[in-house]
């Protein structure tokens, strides 16, 4: 297949920024005993990296708009690995939340172009498993990446997590520059077009879902580990094992996209929705009884990523050719502002009444998420299918 090598490339970008940012998520009690912190503290370096990446995805790929796609690739990775390796080097609270929204950059630069740069590096009939293999890299991360995290950091200290990933990082950036093409970026898309992405109402609708769900969803899984834990009474390996079936349920959830998505277009999204907000609510009946739990957990992960691929294919589908980096960067900032909300509200539960309840508080968000996707967005998609006319004002 035409591009298997730079595809390859961004897969594994793709795990590397995932792992590195939902480490913390597995890390979060080591690093709250270790800086002398809180662990709704602790939280707050999962939030203020997602409010860092929700603030800077736009106005960076505007800033970037006319760079050639191989460089702003190679640019970010770089910065990456410099971030990173300064993570692992953090000696207190505020130099590492510094470094953390440092790596924020770079995460901002790389999604808002990996999944249209792993569309256009494959011939066409590809795409669909272009966008599938990103999100079999975001699984393999969560399968993988945060148990392999959660070990290092349980056997030599949550520093040295960090580390391993910066020399990951360091390797993939040498891989790049050998197999990576040059991409050229048309440059056209400008600041005073930008109210026109807002003016489409397809891609306005799945803004507005995003935001909900992605709060609901880190609701609860920003403080999975404790929620385990002290709810629970689960043993560090349990949590580790549960994160690893979220995450392997992953790839079962991107499988299923790359098979039914076509034909289901609509009751694919719809199912992926209702399963966010059903799962979450599970959560707590379940986690008395270890093997309904794990059930709950698989269930959850298809439907996390089953929600997420699809939306950015219809995103895609949806943009303007020279528009696709602005719509997935502001696709990616605002799944950061879910991300941030959602740690957030996690944390204010956890403070407040508990943190046995941060699974009811997260499914009433993706509740109604899956109200609005049902009664206006998918509505309207179908609308604008039928008259294209209708889709903007």
């Amino acid at each position: 297949m035409k591009g298997l090598y730079p595809l390859v490339g961004i897969v594994i970008c793709v795990f590397m920024f995932n792992m590195s940012e939902f480490m913390p998520v597995g890390l979060l009690t080591g690093i709250s005993e270790d800086l002398g912190v809180s662990e709704s503290q602790a939280g707050l370096i999962i939030s203020f990296y997602a409010w860092a990446v929700a603030l800077i995805s736009l106005p960076i790929m505007l800033l970037l708009r006319r760079m050639e796609y191989r460089h702003m690739l190679l640019l970010c990775v770089a910065l990456f690995t410099l971030f990173q390796a300064l993570s692992g080097l953090s000696t207190d609270y505020w130099m590492l939340m510094a470094s953390r929204i440092g790596v924020a950059v770079a995460h901002s630069i790389f999604w808002s172009i990996a999944t249209p740069l792993a569309v256009n590096v494959v011939e066409k009939g590809y795409q669909r498993l272009a966008i599938g293999c990103v999100a079999t890299g975001t699984s393999i991360a969560m399968i993988v990446g945060l148990p392999l995290g959660r070990v290092i950091g349980l056997a030599l200290g949550w520093r040295m997590t960090f580390l391993v990933i910066a020399l990951i990082a360091l390797a993939t950036l040498m891989f790049l520059i050998v197999v990576f093409p040059r991409m050229d970026n048309p440059g056209t898309f400008t600041v005073k077009r930008v109210p026109e992405i807002f003016r489409n109402r397809k891609i306005t609708g799945m803004y507005i879902a995003l935001i909900l769900v992605v709060t609901g969803i880190y609701t609860g899984y920003s403080f999975i580990e404790p929620f385990l834990k002290e709810f629970g009474g689960f043993s560090e390996d349990t949590v580790t094992i549960a994160l690893t079936v979220y995450g392997a349920a992953g790839i079962l959830g991107s499988i299923l996209f790359s098979k039914l998505y076509a034909d289901h277009r609509f009751s694919f999204m719809a199912i992926a929705f209702a399963g966010n907000a059903a799962a979450l609510y599970l959560l707590g009946p379940t986690v008395s009884v270890i093997l309904a739990l794990m059930a709950v957990m698989a269930f959850w992960g298809i439907c996390a990523t089953s929600f997420n691929v699809s939306f950015q294919n219809e995103l895609l589908k949806a943009s303007p050719s020279d528009a696709s980096p602005i719509v997935m960067s502001l696709y990616s900032g605002l799944f950061n502002v879910g991300i941030a909300s959602g740690s957030m509200i996690g944390g204010f539960v956890t403070d407040m009444s508990g943190v046995q309840d941060i699974s009811v508080v997260g499914a009433l968000f993706a509740l109604v998420a899956t109200v609005f996707v049902v009664t206006y967005l998918i509505k309207t998609l179908k609308k604008d299918e039928s008259d294209p006319l209708c889709a903007s004002d």
